[in-house]
This record gives C-alpha cells, sequence and structure tokens, in this order.
C-alpha cells in the first residue's frame, strides 16, 4: 500500500471533487500535543514486566490514577479512547497480586472486552520479572463448567468477568458448595470498565447489581477499591457513585490527558436537499488512473443515483437488537428513478455519502474505520463499496474492506481485530461494536455514518483514528435527522458545550423489587438492607412477601428474609425491563423467527403488519395476546405498515416544579410520576417506500394496551401566551398541531443534554388535560418505573427548548420534514404538525 497523503492535501483534494461542491459545511483542527509522563513507584518484578513491554515511562494521567489507587481511594479515569486507561487497573491488579495483598475483580459490559483485557494482563504476566507471576482467570457466558471449576478451585489473583455472570453466576453462590466466597473474603479491588455504558435501564440494573456486590462484601468485612474507567461524560464522578453505591467523596476524577496525540482534522458534511429527478438512467461510477487517483471532470456517478438504491437499506437500529428491518438486495446496476419535488429541508441519504467517501479515502491510502447505526447496514454498505472499488478496478482494496457486528461469531470478530491492528483490513463498516475499548490499533480516518447521538459517543468512536503524533481525519456525515441537522448547522455545540450526563435509577420501583429478591437469594436480607437498597425498603419486602417471592425467617430478635425461588436471577433479564414477550413464529415452517417485548409485538407485529426479518418479507395473520404469539406467513411486497396509537397520560404525583424562565413570562414545568397507558388502534398501510398518501386502517377493537408508571416532566403554556395564540388561528387542532411540532422536536434534541436514545423518550401533546391548564407537553421516560433520563433533564429544560427554537428556525423547510419535527417514532405517522405556529409559540416562550 502506498504511502498517504497529507490529510490538509485529502482535504482540499475533496472540496475539488465535483460532486461533493457544497457539502463540508465545518471544518475544524484539533491541535494534538506531545506526551507528558511521569516517574512511579512499583514494585520490582512490575517495573521489569513494562520495561520489556517498551514502556520506559508512564503517562502523568496514568501515574496520577495509580498513586490515587496506591492510597485508598476510589478512582475514575475519564480520558478519550487510546489514552492508555487500562495500566491504571492493570499495573494495580498486577501489585497487589504480586503482593498477595488481594483479588482483584475485572467487570465489563460485553464479553468481546474480556478476552482482549485477559490478554493484557496476561501479556504483562509473562514479563514479569525474579520468578513472580500471577494467576488470572476469565468467566463470561462461554466458559465451560470444567473451566468455571478450576477457577473456583485455583482462586485466581484477577478474576475477569461480565456484569451478567457477576449477577447469575457469581452472586447467587456466595455461599455452601462450589462457592465464591473466597473471593468476596479476599475482593481489594473492583474494575468496572466502560462504566459509561451503564446508563439508562441496563445501568439501573447494573447499580442494583452493584449493591449486592456491596453487601456481600460488607458481609465478609470486605472493602474494595473502585476503579472506573469511563469515556469523557458531564458527570463522572457522580455516575460512578451512583452506579456503584459509593459516597461521590470517595471518588477521585483523572480526566487530564497526558497522552500524545496529533491533530484531528473535523469535517462535518452535509448530503446535498433532494432535487426534482430526470427519467430513469444507469451511470457507471468515476473512473480512477492505475495509481488509484480518481480522474478529474469525470463526475458521472452523482450521489443521488446511489441513493435510490440505498434508501431501500436498512434503517438506523442499534447494534443491542436482534435485527433491523429487511431491505432489497443491491443490484449490479444502480438506477435513478426521478424524484418528487421536496420543499424544504428534506436530504438525500447520508449512506450514500458515506460509501463514496469510504472508496476514495481508501484508494487514497488511508485505512478507514466507518460507524454506522443497523447490522445490515453494515454488510449493505460493504456490498456497496466493495461493487464500487471493483468498478474503479481496485480488486486488492476491495478485499481488504469488511463489516464488523456484534453478530458475527467470535473467531471472525478476533480476526478482522487482528487485521485491523496489522494494516491488512484497508477499511471496516461497523456498529457501536467497535466504539468500546477493543485494542484495534489506530487509524487514519474515522467516518461517522450519521450523528452517533450523543457528543460522548461522537468523541469515542473519533477517538479510533490517530497514531501517536501522527495527524488523523474524522468526518461527521449528516443524517436526514432533527438531532443531526441540528448538530451540522451548529458545530460549536459539540466542540464547545461538554458531554451529556448519564443517568441511571436504582430506586426504579420496576426493577428494584426483583433485585431485592435477587439480594434474598444472594445472602438472606434483612431490615439492615435499607443501606442498600433504600430508606422505603420495608415497604418494597411487603409488597414482595405479599406476592409470595419472600419467606420470613425469624431467628430470636433477628428479622430475615430468603427468596422462595432459587432461580431468581435467571428469571431477572438485567438488559430489559418489560418481561412480557410475544413470540414470532413462522407459521408454515413452524420456526420461532423472534421474540418481541410486549410492547414492540403489539407496535410491530399486530394483525396484517408487514414484519421483515433477515431480508425476509412476512404479514402477520393472527396476533394472539393469550398465548403470546404472533403468527406470519411469508410475502413478496413493497408494501410496509406503521402502526397508529392513542396515548393518554396521567399524574400520579409531583416531585419538583420549576418556571422555565422567558424574557417576559414563565412557563411551569413539573417533574412527576405518570402512568402512560398507550393502545394500537390500527395501522397505516403504504403500498411502497415512496408512497406519501397511506390507506389508514382501524382494528374493530383496539388492541390491548400497555401501561407503564414511569417518570415524566410536563410544561405548561401561560395562559396569556395561549390567548394569544388563540386569538390568531381558526381551531385548537392547529394549536395542538404547533404543542406536536415542539414536543417532537424536543424529544429529538434530548440526546444532546441526557446520555439516552430518542427512542427511550416518548411524549404526549394536548390542549386539554384534566390535571393540568391550558395546552400541556408532556416528556416522559418510556421505561416502567423510569431510567432517571427525564429526572436528569429536568434542570436543562431552558437549554433544551432554546436549541428546539433554533432546529426549528434555522430549518430550511416551511412545514417541517425530517429534518426538524418529524419523528419515526411518532405513534400519530408525523400527521397534525404545524412547524410555523410552532415556532410562534417558541418565540414568545423564549
Amino acid at each position: 500500500m502506498k504511502n498517504r497523503p497529507d490529510i490538509e492535501e485529502t482535504v482540499e483534494w475533496l472540496r475539488g471533487r465535483g460532486y461533493y461542491g457544497g457539502q463540508i459545511t465545518h471544518q475544524q483542527v484539533e491541535k494534538g500535543q506531545s506526551a507528558e509522563t511521569a516517574d512511579i513507584d512499583v514494585s520490582d518484578p512490575l517495573s521489569i514486566a513494562l520495561r520489556q513491554s517498551g514502556i520506559s515511562s508512564l503517562y502523568s494521567h496514568q501515574v496520577e490514577a495509580i498513586e490515587a489507587v496506591q492510597s485508598g481511594e476510589n478512582v475514575v479515569v475519564a480520558t478519550p479512547t487510546a489514552s492508555g486507561k487500562t495500566l491504571t487497573y492493570v499495573v494495580p491488579g498486577l501489585e497487589r497480586a504480586i503482593e498477595n495483598t488481594g483479588k482483584t475483580l475485572y467487570i465489563a459490559p460485553y464479553r468481546a472486552l474480556i478476552n482482549d483485557q485477559a490478554d493484557t494482563f496476561e501479556a504483562f504476566d509473562t514479563e514479569l520479572g525474579f520468578g513472580a507471576s500471577i494467576d488470572i482467570g476469565v468467566q463470561t457466558g462461554e466458559t465451560s463448567r470444567t473451566v468455571r471449576q478450576e477457577i473456583k478451585g485455583s482462586q485466581p489473583d484477577v478474576l475477569l468477568t461480565t456484569i451478567d455472570q457477576l449477577h447469575l453466576s457469581l452472586l447467587p453462590y456466595a455461599h455452601g458448595k462450589n462457592h465464591w466466597r473466597w473471593l468476596f473474603q479476599q475482593l481489594d479491588t473492583v474494575v468496572i470498565d466502560e462504566v459509561h455504558m451503564y446508563r439508562g435501564v441496563f445501568g439501573s440494573h447494573a447499580s442494583l447489581i452493584f449493591r449486592r456486590l456491596n453487601r456481600l462484601c460488607d458481609h465478609y468485612d470486605a472493602s474494595p477499591q473502585y476503579i472506573c474507567c469511563s469515556a469523557t461524560i458531564g458527570n463522572p464522578v457522580e455516575h460512578a457513585a451512583t452506579v456503584t453505591g459509593q459516597d461521590e467523596t470517595t471518588f477521585r476524577l483523572v480526566d487530564d490527558d497526558g497522552s500524545a496525540s496529533g491533530d484531528r482534522h473535523w469535517l462535518f458534511w452535509n448530503p446535498p436537499l433532494k432535487q426534482d429527478g430526470d427519467e430513469d438512467r444507469s451511470i457507471p461510477d468515476p473512473a480512477v488512473d492505475a495509481d488509484g487517483t480518481v480522474r478529474a471532470g469525470h463526475d458521472e456517478h452523482p450521489p443521488e443515483q446511489i441513493a435510490a438504491a440505498i434508501e431501500t437499506a436498512p434503517s438506523s437500529t442499534t447494534d443491542s437488537q436482534a435485527e433491523s428491518d429487511g431491505s432489497s438486495e443491491p443490484s449490479d446496476e444502480i438506477a435513478l428513478p426521478s424524484h418528487q419535488e421536496v420543499v424544504g429541508g428534506e436530504r438525500q441519504s447520508n449512506h450514500v455519502e458515506s460509501v463514496r467517501l469510504f472508496c476514495d479515502l481508501v484508494t487514497r491510502g488511508y485505512q478507514t474505520l466507518v460507524f454506522t447505526a443497523a447490522r445490515q447496514g453494515t454488510e449493505q454498505y460493504v456490498d456497496w463499496s466493495d461493487k464500487m472499488l471493483r468498478e474503479r478496478g481496485q480488486h486488492d482494496l476491495a478485499d481488504s474492506v469488511h463489516a464488523y457486528h456484534a453478530a458475527l461469531n467470535t473467531d471472525r470478530r478476533l480476526e478482522l481485530e487482528e487485521e485491523l491492528r496489522s494494516g491488512d483490513a484497508r477499511g471496516v463498516w461497523s456498529t457501536n461494536a467497535l466504539e468500546l475499548g477493543i485494542d484495534i490499533g489506530t487509524l487514519d480516518v474515522v467516518l461517522l455514518d450519521g450523528y452517533p447521538g450523543t457528543s460522548m459517543s461522537t468523541f469515542q468512536r473519533a477517538g479510533r483514528a490517530g497514531r501517536g503524533e501522527d495527524a488523523c481525519l474524522v468526518v461527521l456525515v449528516g443524517a436526514d435527522d432533527p438531532l443531526d441537522q441540528y448538530t451540522i448547522r451548529e458545530p460549536e455545540e459539540l466542540f464547545e458545550s461538554g458531554a451529556e450526563q448519564a443517568a441511571v435509577n436504582p430506586t426504579n420501583d420496576a426493577i428494584r423489587p426483583d433485585h431485592v429478591v435477587c439480594a434474598a437469594s444472594d445472602h438472606f436480607l434483612s431490615p439492615d438492607d435499607e443501606d442498600y437498597f433504600g430508606f422505603d425498603l420495608p415497604g418494597v419486602v411487603t409488597d414482595v412477601e405479599a406476592n409470595d417471592r419472600l419467606r420470613r425467617v425469624e431467628s430470636g430478635d433477628r428479622i430475615q428474609w430468603r427468596a422462595t425461588d432459587s432461580d431468581v436471577q435467571w428469571k431477572t433479564n438485567i438488559r430489559a425491563i418489560d418481561d412480557r414477550e410475544i413470540d414470532l413464529i413462522d407459521r408454515n415452517r413452524d420456526d420461532q423467527l423472534a421474540s418481541l417485548e410486549f410492547g414492540a409485538a403489539v407496535r410491530d407485529a399486530h394483525p396484517d403488519a408487514i414484519y421483515r426479518h433477515q431480508k425476509q418479507t412476512y404479514r402477520v395473520v393472527e396476533l394472539d395476546l393469550e398465548s403470546d404469539q404472533a403468527l406470519l406467513e411469508t410475502t413478496s411486497t413493497a408494501e410496509y405498515t406503521r402502526a397508529l396509537r392513542e396515548k393518554s397520560v396521567t399524574i400520579e404525583d409531583t416531585y419538583r416544579q420549576s418556571s422555565v424562565e422567558t424574557h417576559e413570562m414563565d412557563a411551569q414545568a413539573t417533574l412527576g410520576k405518570l402512568t402512560v397507558e398507550d393502545t394500537v388502534t390500527g395501522y397505516l398501510l403504504y403500498s411502497n417506500p415512496s408512497d406519501d398518501t397511506p390507506r389508514e386502517c382501524e382494528f374493530e377493537e383496539p388492541l390491548e394496551s400497555r401501561a407503564i408508571e414511569t417518570t415524566g416532566v410536563f410544561i405548561t403554556v401561560p395562559g396569556d401566551v395561549e390567548a394569544m395564540i388563540l386569538d390568531q388561528i381558526e381551531s385548537q387542532d392547529e394549536y395542538l398541531s404547533a404543542l406536536h411540532a415542539i414536543e417532537h422536536a424536543l424529544i429529538s434534541l434530548f440526546p444532546m443534554e441526557v446520555l439516552c436514545d430518542r427512542g427511550d423518550i416518548g411524549g404526549l401533546s394536548t390542549v386539554s388535560h384534566g390535571q393540568t391548564t391550558n395546552g400541556t407537553i408532556f416528556i416522559h421516560d418510556g421505561h416502567p418505573g423510569g431510567a432517571g433520563l427525564t429526572r436528569q433533564a429536568f434542570n436543562q429544560l431552558d437549554v433544551l427548548l432554546e436549541k428546539t427554537f433554533k432546529l426549528l428556525q434555522d430549518c430550511s423547510c416551511r412545514d417541517g420534514c425530517p429534518s426538524c419535527i418529524h419523528s419515526p417514532h411518532c405513534g400519530n405517522a408525523n400527521r397534525s404538525l404545524n412547524k410555523q405556529l410552532a415556532l410562534q409559540l417558541l418565540s414568545e416562550l423564549k
């Protein structure tokens, strides 16, 4: 592979490409820095191991963290990707193992991190001098029964496991036969890697698991230190303390990065607006000279031509989902269909731009990593990239580009990681699976195919680019989405506003009772456990005891409770909150395709729904909610469906009130406990992806409602503002459409303040509610019990409303589009939205 050109030269080359005209909306350079190092006093064997590994000195932040651990403090290390956070826990873990002062428990959110970190521990172990050695154990869901027994027998100095295994296999077996008592008795250090991943519902589960761990450690008179490694978030100490159940004052924050870095060049890239199309035609890709240079003046493959085909690719989903919606297979020839004129800001596919940029950059010699949202998307866009590179005559390059996602088997993932480290993989399309701390070396370019949703994820992914002090390139390609477009138009928000705050809710009443019962199974429960599960634990115990989940055991003056079910941990799913699931069955083959949580099933697998799974299209012929099954049959159709829903909100309690400050008047904002009831009443049937006049189908009887108790905030419009608005319009429906538009835009920007996905937040707008005065916008956590998201955002409502106004004001459309007020989660299919009146209303409130 030839040497790559300078980054500056490539940026100018991109600007000179005809079909890229005007798409670079912002360019910025983050200056690199030289390494800041420091000396540290460690044992002789460890000093030898570091030197043998080529480490003559440590970065200043590594030394600060290690010295804080040596002094007995809990530590949060919040420095960028590839800054060497691993050594902040490897060094203390090895040193304590050498000195035989205690055990280290390393906990990761995902299995992929375990093997990677085990390799690091073992690599240092082989370099220890003076005959020193340590024993390292790994337990994941793949660990055989035989190896598990060997681990318990050998009692390793360092045990690496996942949060799932801590919940299922360690805490329940603290005593008795084949126990882990030795671990909890000698536990000296708990390492929580990627602590920022423990947020929302998953984080709330994790926070309760760590409280169960604290109980057992206290029982065995162990007092381990916590070392937490985090991406850059807005509240690292508060978040680590909430997750671990420790006092904030016990944590030292280490966030001053001392590692070396080169200049990081950022490009913000906005796809062009959709335009009228000509007659269908097929156009070849630009020719490329033998040296890999795309010939100037041969702009023969305009982006809208690829867009027509790629827009049939999967919609964005997270990597944690089983499968994204199906997509059509790419053809060998890409057709350019005609487009209807789109008024305003609707843009062409960001995937189109990313595919072309990817091919251009790997052709110029850059090792390039693209982050995209969907698993099937990685496969789809690699296929497109392969075809484009072969059209250019770059067959060797085409062979060296790959897709990476969590659905790959372990061997293939490890193979790709090694190819990235060695440079053999010249380009990779990945989901967020490569955002975490897996060692893949450092790359030349990172492409972000759509804004990742948070500044935290953006900088985490960007940190994958850069070798030492070499310059690197990061390109953010904006999607046709309100949050993306706001970020593209306001780049200073990303670089200057600071990171979002992470939120968890260990008092979530939908999951806390399960973990209280789990705790009673781990080790009998007592009234003293209020210290771990809250002052209101007696009420929780009374409820679960009434449901025969706990059994009271009295011994003298002591009152204890034990779990009545020995398998309660296995029945507590820590990666979900809605236990009711609907099985999707292929009726003709009698095969189970997947399982969906109840709420998702009535939305996506209602009667007559079109459902796509692994590139196959199905129609739901029956939804049996008595047996919790949906029966599907294969079909061949371009149709798709979208559920219509009705929602109601009941205010159960209020926690806090404040005024959203304005220049002349106040809008009242209240944080409270809400009951949200969601009912699917019918669906819209679209004949094809471009159909903008779907047929509305209503069920004879609405489907079974899903009701959750959750936390939310509601904002009421001041009476004089409402009266002024109503005087200018003909009906309250127009006023409701304005509130509805504000609700959509406000929710779309929620991830700018709180670490969450847009789908984690729900909303409802109403001009009349029995428990409020005047028009009201409800924004609520979308999970039973609440995940702490709206609670965390409550104090940022002023900022969110200001950004909402700017989003609507700056979008070039008149009546609303996917870049400002349309929502993919709208239960009313984005009908009844009034952008102009929403702007006027926000202007009065602003």
